[in-house]
């Protein structure tokens, strides 16, 4: 049975910081909308479902964020995830310029929890907190340059 990755989704406290934080670092929308119903209820498995959604694609047209604002049921805050947590971990890009992501993420007041790693000369890496507290790897391969 062939399988393709569709895109991956994540709840967001504002739609429109984290479109803008993607936006700025190179990905585009493809489309909004507003879903709820019957069908949205059974496919989610949330009574009431009601979310404004976005789907951002990257450059290369292979990758795909799908974004939902929950307006019902409340969105439920929790405690930003950590590398080591269980379950859904990070959201990765592939960047030419590392440094130019990184000063556009940081206008989003967004930072490395660390730094900068140089992984055996063939990657620059972080691991940065996005919007909604999203953790988004950047990753510039330097056999490109």
């Amino acid at each position: 049975m062939p399988i393709e990755l569709v895109n991956v989704g994540i709840a967001v406290r504002d739609l429109e910081a984290t479109i803008a934080f993607f936006t700025d670092l190179g990905l585009t929308v493809l489309g909004r909308d507003t879903v709820s119903g019957e069908w949205a209820d059974t496919a989610v498995g949330l009574d009431g479902n009601h979310a404004r959604i976005a789907v951002l694609q990257t450059p290369d047209g292979h990758g795909q964020v799908e974004l939902f604002e929950y307006i019902h049921p409340d969105a439920i805050e929790t405690e930003p995830t950590l590398p080591n947590h269980i379950g859904m971990h990070r959201v990765a890009f592939a960047v030419d310029d590392i440094d130019a992501a990184l000063e556009i993420a940081a206008r989003h007041g967004c930072h490395p929890l660390r730094g900068v790693a140089n992984y055996q000369d063939v990657y620059k890496l972080t691991y940065l907190r996005g919007p909604s507290g999203i953790l988004v790897m950047l990753a510039q391969d330097l056999t490109k340059s």
